[in-house]
């Protein structure tokens, strides 16, 4: 019997007179990375953000881990063992590489309120943090400010961020963008290494369709707010419907094949 460790049950999500997402449904297997693509305006971003709960559903559930989490807000889903990341990197600046990640995993931990110790005091999370950033290939830059990070180091000190409280889930949203060409290769290799020794399960909301196609397990096509189409990568690149409304402009994949 397949693990599923999300499910998204008929969510439909209405602002005001605009239907953004209308009665979409999916399944996610634990263990996997499954992509949501679509053309501008179809609806993925706002899905995405139904499932990590920053927006309620009109109406529908969203089921995780066997509970019902749609009313959950997005600190107690993050308890329950989802992470998400963001378009825009969330970091603290000022703050060094090993704090940004320390703070995060005592912000799950039971010392989440006891900000007046000696950061010294909290060593099971000071060597959390560490171990993450050695996952992510920043051990050497612990000790530098974050804003001292180029852009493809800032996505992965935000990784070691998600990583540190264990998440069973990640979600990451456009993990790529903003990278050069030449850093999306080595940042993917981490996301699936991680992955694949963590058995964590992976969704992720990407335009760039050479990662997309290279890193998915699965994809879902979404389009005016419904699901066009879901499958396998071959499966995708072969859809008819897919290549009409998306990836034949932008993937340049032979039409018909």
């Amino acid at each position: 019997m397949t693990d599923i460790i999300l499910e998204a049950q008929h969510l439909r999500k209405e602002f005001g007179g605009l239907v953004a997402v209308d009665d979409v449904s999916l399944r996610i297997e634990r263990g996997t990375t499954h992509s949501i693509i679509g053309p501008n305006g179809a609806g993925k971003t706002t899905f995405f953000n139904l499932l990590t709960g920053k927006y309620r559903p009109t109406r529908g559930r969203v089921i995780f881990k066997g509970s019902d989490v749609t009313h959950l807000p997005v600190h107690k889903r993050a308890h329950s063992g989802m992470g998400r990341s963001f378009q825009i990197t969330n970091l603290f600046p000022n703050l060094s590489v090993l704090e940004n990640v320390r703070l995060a995993a005592q912000a799950l931990g039971r010392d989440n309120f006891q900000f007046l110790r000696r950061a010294e005091s909290f060593t099971v999370y000071q060597k959390r943090a560490l171990e993450m950033l050695e996952v992510v290939g920043l051990g050497e830059m612990a000790g530098q400010p974050a804003n001292a990070l180029p852009h493809g180091g800032k996505r992965k000190l935000e990784l070691a961020i998600i990583l540190a409280a264990d998440p069973d889930l990640l979600l990451l949203d456009e993990p790529t963008a903003g990278m050069a060409s030449e850093q999306v290769p080595e940042l993917m290799q981490t996301i699936d290494a991680i992955r694949k020794q963590g058995n964590k399960t992976i969704v992720m909301v990407e335009h760039n369709m050479n990662v997309v196609m290279g890193s998915s397990d699965k994809i879902t096509v979404m389009h005016l707010g419904q699901v066009l189409a879901e499958g396998t990568p071959t499966a995708i690149a072969a859809d008819p419907a897919v290549q009409s409304v998306y990836l034949g402009e932008l993937y340049d994949l032979p039409k018909g094949e």
